[in-house]
């Protein structure tokens, strides 16, 4: 590495380096990332705490860490926290590990039921338990609807679960079960903590200063673990054939279990708890659909048209089938993935290699910025505004045309390269399901839009959010058109 320089940037203060930077945007550090380019360009490189960092700000860079060198830069950080909420190994989870053969392993045991396409068996199999859980969430949702206030995002969080619990172990609860209750919130406050920076992160001496925090994160984890094998794999176990086809995912896992000398426990409940908590991106991303419906309610009519065109005035449930014939529908959802700029999880080096003709040594984490893409007037035309046009229309909102809707080069939602978001056709289409159906039923408002505070550099809510309402339709449903 000798006769590679290393990208410059911001001299570094003892001890905390420059996490100063970062703390001046509290609520956006990707945002302190885009500023540093005007003086460092679009690679520089950051000290926090003592660890070295790089940071890429445009997509050839993006791309080049991504998918060039994918296999060098395939790591994860090795965060207090990520121990913490795998079993005091990070290694366990399937997003947070480093790049291994195990993981690979993993990924291809997954891939045709976490990633559906159109034409499979499982894609069909989605779209059913999809619509057959929407009847217990709509029903839900007009008997909470004659009360003052209810927790609507819970209440679309357990629909979610529900979905990914049917798709892949064929087993559903009750709304009223407590113990699901309450791992639902705990998948929330995890999915929230992911997605959360602590300076604890960089200075894992602050370790003291926070057990409080880390205690709260082990007891998230452990109860979740529990739930998941005294409620699901518990009741499989007994039942599965090794000579029958694989009726759902945990079928599949389960015989890798009893086949593969290499597939732990450990292993298949790490990776069921991992698949299932992708429910708290679906609910958070609809949530935040809601948010801007009812910011704008010109979007909420779009829509309501759009699902109205199709289902014969609300006669029947929106399947995932209908995705194709409802361009804006799926255009507000990649509209609502572009505003939160979805963050990548950062990659670390595995070992010493060039990204851009700059020397990276082992063990620098290299900060993908997402932000950058989805939120620069460089890639995007009003890139402020929420405008789900912008996937319909590319040649008013895009600096160039795209033929295919969402085909946006800079538009990179669920990573790219060896490590891009496995489930992403689960998130979309079941985020697709809940949000088509929820507005063929309801008009979406607030109390107080004021209230409606979105932060632009995560996907992830707070487990208690602003305040939705969602007003049943009744008189109006043949007025749509």
């Amino acid at each position: 590495m000798r006769k590679f320089v290393q990208a410059s940037g911001p001299l570094p203060w003892p001890i905390v380096g420059n996490l100063d930077l970062l703390g001046r945007f509290k609520n956006n550090p990707f945002e302190a990332f885009s500023s540093l380019t005007k003086r460092y360009g679009d690679i520089y490189s950051l000290t926090l705490g003592h660890t070295r960092c790089l940071v890429v700000n445009n997509i050839d860079l993006i791309k080049e860490v991504l998918n060039k060198n994918g296999k060098y830069l395939g790591g994860r950080p090795d965060f207090v926290r990520y121990h913490k909420l795998f079993g005091g190994d990070r290694n366990n989870s399937l997003a947070l590990c480093d790049w291994s053969q195990l993981q690979q392993r993993r990924r291809n045991l997954a891939r045709r039921h976490c990633s559906p396409r159109e034409s499979s068996s499982y894609f069909s199999k989605m779209s059913e338990i999809g619509c057959l859980e929407i009847n217990n969430l709509i029903n839900q949702m007009k008997i909470k609807s004659f009360e003052k206030k209810y927790d609507i995002k819970n209440l679309i969080l357990k629909a979610s679960a529900n979905m990914f619990c049917q798709y892949m172990c064929s087993t559903r609860f009750n709304y009223n079960d407590k113990e699901f209750h309450k791992i639902v919130q705990y998948f929330d406050e995890i999915f929230w903590e992911i997605n959360q920076g602590y300076s604890l992160d960089f200075l894992p001496w602050l370790k003291p200063f926070y057990s409080s925090h880390t205690k709260k994160i082990v007891h998230w984890s452990t109860t979740i673990r529990k739930f998941i094998m005294d409620r699901i794999i518990n009741q499989r176990e007994k039942r599965v054939d090794l000579d029958e086809p694989d009726k759902d995912f945990i079928d599949a896992l389960l015989k890798s279990l009893k086949e593969d000398k290499n597939v732990s426990r450990n292993t298949i409940i790490f990776m069921l708890e991992d698949f299932i908590g992708g429910h708290s991106a679906v609910g958070n991303l609809v949530m935040l659909a809601l948010s801007y419906i009812a910011k704008n309610p010109t979007i909420g009519e779009k829509i309501e048209k759009e699902v109205y065109g199709i289902s014969k005035k609300g006669s029947r449930r929106i399947s995932l089938y209908d995705m194709n014939i409802m361009p804006y529908t799926m255009a507000t959802i990649l509209e609502v993935l572009r505003c939160s700029s979805s963050p990548i999880v950062p990659h670390v080096a595995m070992e010493d290699t060039v990204v851009a003709g700059f020397g990276v040594t082992k063990g620098t984490i290299i900060f993908i910025n997402n932000y950058a893409l989805n939120m620069s007037d460089k890639y995007w035309l009003n890139p402020e505004k929420f405008e789900p046009e912008r996937f319909l229309e590319e040649q008013r909102y895009s600096m160039k045309t795209y033929k295919n809707r969402g085909n946006v080069p800079h538009f990179l939602p669920f990573s790219i390269g060896k490590r891009t978001c496995i489930g992403q056709n689960l998130v979309k289409g079941f985020g697709f399901i809940l949000l088509a159906n929820i507005m063929q039923h309801f008009y979406v408002t607030s109390v107080d839009l004021s209230k409606i505070v979105v932060n632009k550099a995560t996907v992830a809510l707070p487990a208690k959010c602003f305040e939705i309402v969602l007003c049943p339709r009744v008189e109006h449903l043949n007025q749509i058109n």
